[in-house]
């Protein structure tokens, strides 16, 4: 009888596969044909790569738009990733230890990741930033000069990096249960052979995580190329585009400028950058993360 019913699993798998096959999977293949067609009113022809050779011709206006993205994309990813990392394991780190009240400061912590960046949080953000916002107003009260944050590149950019880091909870807490797993006899050893707090965390703390590091780092890295809402809402792309992340120009390309080809050419271009990198950081762990046995 039980023999009998071994269709079942796979009846209940069925919605989940339609759902994968018709959300996932056919917008990602379509996505690459689209690209390599152009549309003309009602028809589309085949272009092979012409759209992929357009987005790195300096000489078009497209292609310098693509190029300066890629350039502020990088900017943003290569330093919120390692932001992000160092405050959430600080953070972790202060919080693994046994303080009165710890369950209080997990919690509050972690609530920035819950409220994530919807567009309320989004707009309280720019609201703090701009120039009669919360901050210039805060240095008023002192009679410092308001100063334009959102109408200067770094200061805008530092903006919406201030915003994603501002969410560290949920890379906080899987590093906090990783620093809980750490072996006390290893810090046990090291006090008995003179080792002082740094030198511990040093040499037997970060040791013992990378793996966790490396999670953590992959993931924030793969959240990071595809930011949208913070530099979408708060800043626009500007000012002089010093915040038009890759991810906002397909937007506006796509769906603004109405051209879904061109659009999922620089998808796609972006999925292979994620890809490229991804694959280098795992290639490069073998030289510095440490499993144990």
């Amino acid at each position: 009888m039980v023999g009998e019913k071994k269709w079942l699993p796979y009846v209940l798998l069925l919605p989940w596969g339609i759902g994968f096959l018709l959300f996932k999977v056919y917008p990602f293949i379509n996505s690459f044909v689209m690209s390599l067609f152009e549309k003309k009113g009602r028809t589309s022809t085949f272009v092979g790569l012409h759209h992929y050779r357009e987005l790195f011709d300096t000489t078009l206006t497209i292609g310098q738009d693509f190029l300066n993205s890629l350039k502020v994309t990088f900017i943003y990813v290569f330093i919120t990733v390692p932001l992000i990392l160092i405050v959430s394991l600080f953070i972790a780190h202060i919080l693994s230890k046994k303080i009165k009240g710890i369950g209080f400061f997990r919690t509050a912590f972690y609530i920035p990741t819950l409220l994530g960046a919807n567009v309320a949080i989004v707009f309280l953000w720019r609201y703090i930033f701009e120039t009669e916002g919360l901050i210039n107003h805060f240095l008023a009260v002192f009679g410092i000069e308001r100063i334009p944050f959102l109408g200067k590149p770094a200061g805008a950019m530092a903006s919406i990096i201030a915003l994603r880091v501002w969410q560290f909870g949920s890379t906080m807490l899987i590093f906090l249960n990783a620093l809980k797993n750490v072996p006390e006899t290893l810090y046990e050893a090291a006090m008995i052979d003179g080792a002082n707090k740094v030198q511990q965390f040093r040499h037997i703390t970060l040791p013992m995580i990378t793996p966790i590091i490396l999670f953590n780092g992959v993931m924030r890295l793969i959240e990071c190329f595809q930011a949208f809402n913070g530099p979408h809402l708060i800043t626009q792309g500007g000012p002089e585009n010093s915040t038009r992340l890759i991810n906002l120009l397909i937007y506006e390309t796509a769906f603004d400028g109405g051209n879904l080809n061109l659009g999922s050419a620089m998808s796609w271009i972006l999925f292979l950058i994620i890809m490229i990198f991804t694959i280098l950081i795992f290639r490069s762990s073998r030289y510095w993360v440490y499993y144990q046995d």
